[in-house]
């Protein structure tokens, strides 16, 4: 089965088409580069359950990504689709370690996106910002503030959970 079959069989679920693409990653059947070319020729809908394919393959195992998944990632914060925002800001969560010195251009996209409407793609921002913050790096002598504000002005209580769980670990 190719990734066009999989998205044009109609019988098979979104959530299964994650896992089913997720594990042909994990497993190299299919390489990152080709999923996130074909990703980029969809719409908003498919392009985002490619991008949760790739989120589900990350949290499992982070070491598949490359250079090329952060700069795909962080370029695509930009997307007008939410769901695109929130999946490739957790895959962001997930890598951050792989890049420790390149996140730059990441922090500064998640940061635009902190204050998105949409309270799923400001939980997914919280939790990639979050993870940044874990590491310890320099990066966190200008994040630290900004993620400090912005749990201050933050009223969900999950989006908040994430900003204080992340600076409780700093802090320490």
């Amino acid at each position: 089965m190719t990734i066009e079959q999989i998205f044009q069989d109609k019988s098979v679920k979104a959530k299964a088409k994650v896992a089913i693409i997720g594990e042909w990653l994990l497993n190299r059947e299919l390489p990152l580069d080709e999923l996130l070319a074909y990703a980029g020729q969809q719409k908003a809908t498919d392009k985002a359950t490619c991008i949760e394919a790739v989120e589900y393959a990350t949290k499992k195992t982070p070491a598949i990504a490359d250079e090329n998944l952060l700069a795909y990632v962080t370029e695509a914060l930009k997307d007008d689709e939410p769901r695109v925002k929130w999946e490739r800001a957790k895959v962001i969560g997930n890598i951050a370690g792989l890049f420790r010195d390149g996140l730059g251009e990441s922090i500064a996209g998640l940061l635009s996106n902190a204050v998105h409407k949409g309270t799923v793609v400001r939980w997914a921002t919280a939790y990639a910002l979050a993870e940044i913050l874990k590491l310890k790096t320099v990066n966190n002598d200008n994040l630290l503030p900004k993620v400090e504000a912005l749990c201050e002005k933050e009223e969900d209580n999950g989006v908040k959970k994430k900003y204080l769980d992340a600076l409780k670990k700093v802090k320490k």
